[in-house]
């Protein structure tokens, strides 16, 4: 902490207690060099990590929507609560990464679409009819149709996974 009489950045806590409220943390500190007392406040930092949303609002992460959201895409399906709990940590940890402390919409979906792909065909495709707002059948056919010709590409031979019975 820089000494705001004499500008030396070393000091030593003379004593610390819990503010008011227990919202803040006051110390007395002494600088080495003057030896000079003055007082801080250590606080919590309270700027909450957002996401940006696709009409340019900003809105605080939930951890708890991402999970609803993947809990309906899941109904009947699967995946375990410990898969679905790994990608609300993974989108978490994206946001938190994030070094302007926000996100868009779109960036977290295309993560979570990607991490429901490799679990559970039939939950991803719940999960993008939703986060993707198909507009009618044919928007989804599409997805549909993207999706299988994916997995027949990536299968060798006739598009039958590899070790499947004939």
């Amino acid at each position: 902490m820089k000494c705001p009489f004499c500008g030396f950045i070393n000091d030593k806590v003379v004593d610390s207690r819990e503010g008011k409220e227990g919202e803040a943390i006051r110390r007395r500190r002494e600088c080495l060099k003057c030896e000079k007392r003055f007082t801080t406040y250590e606080r919590i930092d309270e700027i909450p990590y957002m996401v940006v949303k696709k009409d340019g609002r900003r809105e605080k992460f939930d951890r708890q929507k991402v999970l609803n959201g993947l809990l309906r895409a899941c109904e009947k399906r699967p995946v375990s609560i410990g898969k679905m709990e790994q990608i609300v940590n993974e989108a978490e940890a994206f946001i938190l990464d994030s070094p302007e402390r926000e996100r868009k919409t779109s960036e977290l979906g295309e993560l979570i679409m990607n991490r429901l792909k490799k679990h559970d065909k039939v939950a991803y495709v719940r999960f993008a009819s939703v986060y993707l707002d198909f507009k009618d059948v044919k928007e989804f056919m599409a997805e549909l149709k993207d999706l299988l010709k994916n997995k027949e590409s990536a299968i060798p031979g006739r598009g039958k996974p590899a070790g499947a019975r004939a």
